[in-house]
């Protein structure tokens, strides 16, 4: 007979959730089951990582770094169940270290003695004009402006519920926070937003 305390930390912690078996399998040392989850999730952590840097090449590339940094630690994976949210953060820290780099050399490119020894790639960052409507444009920056206006959490939280499409619970797991902490910026970021109704009418016009 189970104590009631552990059906209870059981539940809390999702302990109904089952692993996937590609996981296990991948986990194991499985090349095709990791392939397969590769194929499974790149249109989701692709989507994570372009909504936070905006350039189709860089997020190609990190994508593919964070599939890549993921097989080589699955076998460290303590609970496989969390598979998916234990992605999503190797996604969020790949962003962050590459917004962190840009801004390190970003500083550097603003001497002049410097112009020539660091090549500068910032047309990289910037999708072709071609490619980007007017009101794509407009809410890109609207949302900035709004997004600025927000905490570190609730931007966080807010993208990743809205942008990322995930659950409460993923999220939780994701950002290592428990989900009541995560609803409580996740309605801050909301009444932040709704505040501003050219973001509201251009996201109600727009399929992202």
């Amino acid at each position: 007979m189970s104590h009631p305390v552990q059906k209870k930390n059981e539940s809390a912690s999702g302990g109904t959730h089952k692993a996937d078996p590609l996981v296990l399998k991948a986990a194991k040392g499985d090349r095709a089951a990791f392939h397969r989850l590769v194929n499974q999730y790149r249109g989701s952590v692709y989507r994570m990582v372009y909504y936070r840097i905006r350039s189709k090449v860089d997020a190609e590339d990190l994508t593919q770094d964070v599939f890549f940094t993921a097989y080589r630690n699955l076998s460290g994976l303590k609970d496989p169940r969390w598979f998916k949210s234990w992605l999503y953060r190797i996604a969020l820290n790949r962003v962050r270290d590459f917004v962190r780099k840009k801004m390190f050399l970003g500083f550097f490119r603003n001497y002049d003695n410097l112009d020539n020894v660091i090549e500068d790639h910032s047309d990289r960052h910037t999708l072709p004009e071609a490619e980007i409507t007017m009101e794509r444009k407009v809410f890109w920056e609207t949302i900035e402006i709004i997004l600025a206006k927000m905490s570190k959490m609730e931007r966080e939280v807010f993208m990743l519920r809205f942008f990322d499409q995930m659950g409460i619970a993923v999220i939780a797991q994701t950002l290592k926070k428990g989900e009541s902490t995560v609803k409580t910026h996740l309605y801050r970021a909301i009444e932040k937003f709704r505040k501003n109704p050219v973001a509201i009418k251009l996201m109600e016009e727009m399929i992202l």
